[in-house]
């Protein structure tokens, strides 16, 4: 998401950097192309206009600081006026002082809705906060068996009362939820493929019956600035109170993100990422500006390998290589538990710089495969002592995991190396340091 925006802006301040002061035209320059940027990455003309002549006002004139390149004040610009343009801070959730918090979904049919309640619910149970999920779709086949099912998975109960009067649904949803003592409750409202004035009366009826304490509008964000169209339309008639923006991990140009706070106001405050029920985060706008300008997102890093790692696993993978007992199964489960961080590319431009050091370096995730089926094949002796590994060894290996012999030697002898390394660096953490097959051969 937003891949082609950044490589555009990272070559637009590439060809500035050796420029010793901005000059009017220098600045004209920079912005014409950021403007054809963004409107590529289907970000509305208004938004774009002003989001131009925000930088303009800013940058036209400005004194280089003795530390920083002219192409680095036009970024530290650019950084700033697109958190700005994205919210400006993380906006979170609010939540009733009576309980139950009640949270309204809205949306066009296929935006996500039915998912993306599933996928709240199990980011507020991990909180502490149990959730009545509330079936008021009662016109999209199969929405309400959908819902009951994510409600299984994740172990919430759902209120689904047939294909009824969907106010009425909602309305006698928040009385179950009161009745059971559950202090959160997210309605699973109808949508339809488009805009009508028979879907707003319904939702402006649920709206007046529930009294939700937040309406949050689901949003496609492959649909680009069509996205932000619809929102200001249900914005206008209902008020939603925030945005959570759904594929967010495709190729969506990105319009989405860049235009919709501002043109209803609302802030993003979560964004699917993924098929998986635990795949919502957060929307940090100072993050994703920093992603989109190649300068990666440590903390969301951070955050990720906190929720694979405790401390006490990354000390005992440190100890193990200051002492050379890293073995390939370490590796193994090391590899596994990255895995479930996102993939090996959307790890890879968190890491400041590493996407301009590796510009040309796509990983692979079936050679990420090929690694687990290579080190699968061995025997535990094998794994535990690679120096092992002869010639028949290693075709077995090869046979057995449907690779190359050639695939089986670089593996090794990359693992060999960075064991190597590490251990010299004093003990690492994790994957740090390793190549893959495919990365670097």
């Amino acid at each position: 998401m937003l891949e082609a925006l950044s490589e555009r802006l990272g070559a637009i301040f590439s060809r500035m950097s050796n420029r010793g002061r901005l000059s009017e035209t220098d600045v004209a320059e920079v912005l014409r192309e950021v403007r054809i940027a963004l409107l590529e990455a289907d970000v509305s003309l208004k938004v774009a206009k002003e989001f131009v002549n925000a930088i303009k006002e800013k940058a036209t004139g400005a004194d280089v600081a003795a530390s920083l390149t002219p192409a680095q004040t036009v970024i530290k610009i650019v950084h700033d006026e697109l958190v700005e343009l994205m919210g400006g801070a993380q906006a979170r959730l609010t939540y009733s002082d009576a309980p139950p918090t009640i949270y309204m979904l809205v949306g066009l049919q296929g935006s996500g809705k039915t998912t993306h309640a599933g996928k709240l619910a199990l980011r507020l149970k991990e909180q502490g906060r149990r959730t009545l999920l509330v079936a008021a779709d009662v016109y999209r086949p199969a929405a309400i068996a959908q819902l009951q099912t994510l409600g299984k998975q994740i172990d919430l109960p759902v209120y689904a009362a047939g294909q009824g009067d969907p106010v009425k649904i909602a309305s006698d949803g928040v009385a179950e939820a009161k009745r059971l003592g559950i202090p959160t409750v997210i309605i699973d409202t109808a949508g339809r493929l488009q805009i009508d004035d028979a879907l707003m009366t319904e939702l402006d009826n649920i709206k007046a019956a529930v009294r939700p304490i937040e309406i949050l509008f689901v949003a496609d964000s492959m649909t680009g600035q069509e996205a932000t169209n619809v929102a200001k339309v249900f914005n206008d008639r209902l008020g939603i109170t925030g945005v959570i923006l759904t594929k967010m991990d495709g190729d969506s140009r990105g319009g989405a993100a860049l235009s919709i706070h501002k043109i209803t106001g609302a802030p993003i405050k979560f964004v699917g990422v993924g098929e998986k029920l635990s795949a919502l985060e957060p929307f940090y706008p100072d993050r994703l500006a920093k992603r989109i300008l190649g300068m990666g997102d440590v903390l969301t890093l951070i955050e990720k390998t906190q929720a694979v790692y405790t401390e006490q696993q990354a000390k005992d993978i440190a100890q193990k290589l200051r002492k050379s007992e890293f073995t390939l199964d370490d590796f193994l489960d090391q590899l596994r538990q990255v895995r479930k961080m996102g993939s090996m590319n959307d790890i890879m431009k968190m890491i400041p710089g590493l996407s301009k050091a590796l510009p040309n370096v796509d990983i692979d995730e079936r050679d990420v495969k090929k690694v687990e089926a290579i080190i699968c094949s061995m025997t535990r002796r094998e794994r535990s002592r690679p120096e092992i590994l002869n010639g028949s060894r290693r075709k077995r290996i090869a046979a057995g995991s449907g690779t190359q012999v050639a695939d089986v030697n670089r593996l090794v002898k990359q693992f060999e190396a960075s064991r190597q390394m590490m251990k010299q660096l004093g003990g690492g953490r994790g994957l740090r340091g390793l190549k893959m097959p495919g990365l670097g051969k």
